[in-house]
């Protein structure tokens, strides 16, 4: 991604729909005229528009698995060490037995998968943001409820102020805002 038009506040271009079908065409629209940083926001799942916007497989899986190899890891490594680093010798219980180390191992394991889930998932998308652009729109509000939005970053390599505004208004949005950057507040 590249950094906004020198000199220039502005956040992006937010365009307001009245039904999911006409954002998932206004995605598919923008998608086709070489638009490739843009977001869009729906007060509900809507299907098809996760294929609209190219969303592709995340990297959370991935830390899920990764962090839950490396916590049962940790608990059979921590168990195996402690027993042959402090030996007990009790009725002939020989020193391995690995039967009694599942138990500590599957819950470090699962504990560890669901932390990184949790912290790896709140990373990627750079939670938590108590302040974002888009909350300054008013209009941006009736997301929570019956209205759709399509944001075009002022950051996309196709972006032109006027230019963009031009291409959303092709695509009969209710209205067309600016968005700019602002200040977080204290």
């Amino acid at each position: 991604m590249r950094e906004p038009h020198p000199g220039s506040d502005l956040f992006g271009l937010l365009a307001e729909f009245d039904r999911p079908e006409r954002l998932v065409e206004a995605v598919k629209r923008a998608r086709k005229a070489g638009f490739t940083v843009i977001e869009a926001y729906s007060p509900y799942p809507v299907e098809e528009l996760t294929e609209a916007l190219g969303f592709k497989e995340n990297i959370v899986p991935w830390l899920t698995l990764a962090g839950g190899i490396f916590g049962a890891a940790l608990a059979y490594g921590l168990q195996l060490y402690t027993n042959y680093a402090y030996p007990i010798e009790i009725g002939g219980r020989p020193l391995y037995a690995w039967q009694s180390f599942m138990l500590i191992t599957f819950e470090l394991m699962v504990l560890f998968a669901v932390l990184s889930a949790i912290f790896g998932m709140l990373l990627l998308n750079r939670l938590p943001r108590l302040h974002h652009p888009l909350f300054d729109i008013e209009a941006f509000q009736l997301a929570r409820s019956d209205k759709f939005f399509l944001v075009i970053m002022s950051n996309d390599e196709r972006f032109h102020p006027k230019r963009t505004r031009t291409f959303l208004d092709k695509l009969n949005p209710v209205r067309v805002d600016a968005v700019e950057h602002t200040e977080q507040p204290e």
